[in-house]
């Protein structure tokens, strides 16, 4: 029975990621980038799962623009520095207008938008609206991780011993610290994704780099969508 109840548990979380529409679209992205890389940008059986899988993760962003819209004209939490409100809020604004603008994008390459021409220049212009949102967030994140990193030293202080370990909040602190750690390698990472789809350095950002990139952003992307284990009860 206790096996039968760990099994329940562990499909019942499965259950729980699954129904995310956002972690579906990660999954998605995954085995477009995966493709991307195995193909190599030649034609052939990778490429077209790369294709087809690109378009079809396009209908899981409908609308989504509003998601950072909002975030954009939310207030910011109290004592934030004005830089990291201004790079969070550009990154904000950056986003869903990607997101806006590969909406099109998408109408464009099912057919419904008939311009092809007007649907390419959309598509860079959302591209590089992406590449700029990833600066920002990498930025973002480098000035967030200073903060924590003071904050942390700070408390050191005052804390002696095993004290920091068995502190909430220290701990606290420290997974906030790898959160965000995570965070910025994800978009550091996002940045080469956006070169390589923007083809701005086509001999050093190969297809197979791109495809590389993405495919570690996405698992990054499928990891911070886990939801959280139940905690154990006490005996």
């Amino acid at each position: 029975m206790a096996s039968l109840d760990v099994a329940r548990a562990e499909l019942a979380l499965a259950v729980l990621y699954l129904n995310k529409a956002e972690a579906r679209d990660k999954i998605c992205r995954a085995i477009q980038y995966g493709s991307k890389f195995l193909s190599d940008g030649q034609p052939g059986t990778a490429q077209n799962v790369d294709k087809t899988t690109s378009l079809a993760r396009k209908v899981f962003r409908l609308f989504k623009f509003i998601n950072d819209l909002h975030a954009l004209i939310s207030p910011v939490p109290e004592g934030t520095p004005l830089p990291l409100i201004l790079l969070g809020k550009s990154k904000n604004a950056l986003l869903s207008t990607f997101l806006f603008l590969d909406q099109f994008v998408w109408l464009g390459r099912t057919g419904i938008y008939q311009d092809k021409e007007r649907t390419e220049r959309l598509g860079r212009i959302s591209l590089f609206c992406w590449l700029g949102a990833s600066v920002c967030t990498s930025l973002v994140e480098v000035g967030e991780l200073k903060r924590l990193s003071s904050s942390m030293k700070r408390l050191e202080k005052k804390l002696k011993g095993d004290e920091k370990s068995k502190n909430e909040e220290y701990r606290a602190k420290l997974k906030k610290s790898h959160d965000r750690s995570l965070a910025l390698i994800k978009a550091s990472m996002d940045i080469v994704v956006a070169v390589g789809l923007l083809q701005l350095a086509p001999k050093k950002v190969t297809p197979r780099v791109t495809g590389a990139f993405g495919f570690g952003s996405s698992l990054i992307s499928c990891y911070q969508l886990l939801p959280p284990r139940p905690k154990s009860k006490a005996s």
